[in-house]
């Protein structure tokens, strides 16, 4: 739990450290921020969990940034689901890019962030 909880405020700490500049968002992640990194994690639980605890920080950083639209109270279960899905539909893609959509389907706002 204590582990989980330092990996959640590591990554707000990641996602607030710098601004975006000119040529384009910068995101900390993984080496490896594939769907197919997501998948091979299924066999290896603490990669798993950094990696839930990553999206769940990264919503975190999210409602910090946006506290008029803030995501609502999500599980690591519900995270975890949502990535899971997302990976299905999406096997070349990113797995972080499930929490970006999630801040976005989840805050209410239902759209990308736009300046």
């Amino acid at each position: 739990m204590g582990n989980t909880r330092g990996c959640v405020l590591l990554a707000c700490a990641v996602l607030l450290a710098g601004p975006a500049t000119a040529s384009g968002l910068k995101v900390l992640g993984f080496d490896d921020n594939s769907c197919a990194a997501w998948q091979a994690a299924a066999a290896d639980p603490d990669q798993r969990a950094a990696q839930v605890a990553w999206a769940r920080g990264f919503l975190s950083g999210h409602n910090y940034a946006n506290q008029r639209q803030q995501v609502t109270d999500v599980s690591a279960g519900t995270v975890e689901r949502n990535i899971e899905q997302y990976c299905r539909k999406n096997p070349d893609g990113q797995f972080i890019d499930a929490a970006y959509r999630m801040s976005d389907s989840m805050s209410g706002r239902n759209g990308p962030i736009r300046k």
